[in-house]
């Protein structure tokens, strides 16, 4: 039966539509759910073990340690290690290709950031430890905000490509989309530097990253699928963890205002 609007006392009218007000008002869009300021994971295993880059594998190997009784007298900063290694070795370093080979590990303390004071490449910087602020720059942009060096990089979501004269950068080229509640960004014409476990990367290098919150919206988990056709045999998926910390402000520093044992590449 439909509703004869003529016969609908006013007071239905506007009760109807007070009532729906909250509903729209609570509506949140996806862009929304990212803006913010983002900083250390939260103290959890997973947490500290994903605070500057994890594996898949390297997760799975300290859950299988931790499982173990033969490991109850360890301790987990020993645990975590062992792992750490394990998704460095078994599964990094089986990606790459001879010529990297050739030069890996690269020595830290030949580090230009560490040498001459140089901002880090994109494939160290995206997951940059400690804080990340996201904000919106009208509709179609995202400005990603990194504590470490004060690195600042656009992410466009209008639809388009990288132009095809953009000179290579540091931070490369950022374009990103929605994937539902997922944030979805494909980087390029990054110049060639050096990744986050000291091998070397070339100009080629491309990196999806994928955004998505928590439900409880407590934290952000980042998962970037790196390609590079001189660099790896085949793609390296690597994670990282953010807490949601909106009573903090970004505190910026560089390589050239820590402690030594930082600038030397001990992480």
């Amino acid at each position: 039966m439909e509703l004869d609007m003529a016969k609908c006392p006013s007071g239905f009218l506007v009760l109807t539509f007070v009532l729906c007000i909250p509903v729209f008002a609570k509506a949140q869009s996806p862009v929304e759910k990212f803006v913010g300021m983002w900083s250390d994971p939260p103290a959890t295993i997973t947490g500290d073990f994903c605070a500057s880059w994890c594996t898949d594998a390297g997760i799975e190997r300290l859950n299988a340690l931790l499982d173990d009784p033969a490991n109850d007298a360890r301790s987990l900063g020993q645990l975590r290690a062992e792992a750490d290694t394990y998704q460095r070795e078994k599964y990094v370093r089986s990606r790459f290709t001879d010529a990297v080979l050739k030069t890996y590990p690269l020595d830290p303390a030949d580090d230009p950031s560490f040498l001459r004071c140089e901002p880090y490449g994109f494939a160290r910087q995206f997951i940059a430890r400690h804080q990340l602020e996201i904000r919106q720059l009208g509709k179609d942009r995202l400005e990603m905000r990194y504590g470490e060096w004060d690195a600042r990089r656009t992410v466009y979501l209008d639809g388009r490509n990288r132009p095809a004269n953009e000179p290579l950068k540091p931070l490369g080229y950022s374009v990103g989309h929605w994937e539902g509640d997922a944030l979805v960004i494909q980087t390029s014409g990054i110049s060639a530097n050096i990744t986050i476990w000291w091998s070397q990367h070339s100009d080629q290098l491309r990196v999806l990253e994928r955004y998505t919150r928590s439900q409880d919206g407590k934290t952000l988990t980042l998962t970037a699928t790196m390609e590079d056709p001189l660099s790896f045999r085949e793609p390296v998926v690597i994670k990282h963890i953010w807490a949601w910390a909106p009573d903090q402000k970004i505190a910026a520093y560089d390589q050239c205002e820590r402690p030594t044992e930082f600038k030397k590449g001990v992480r």
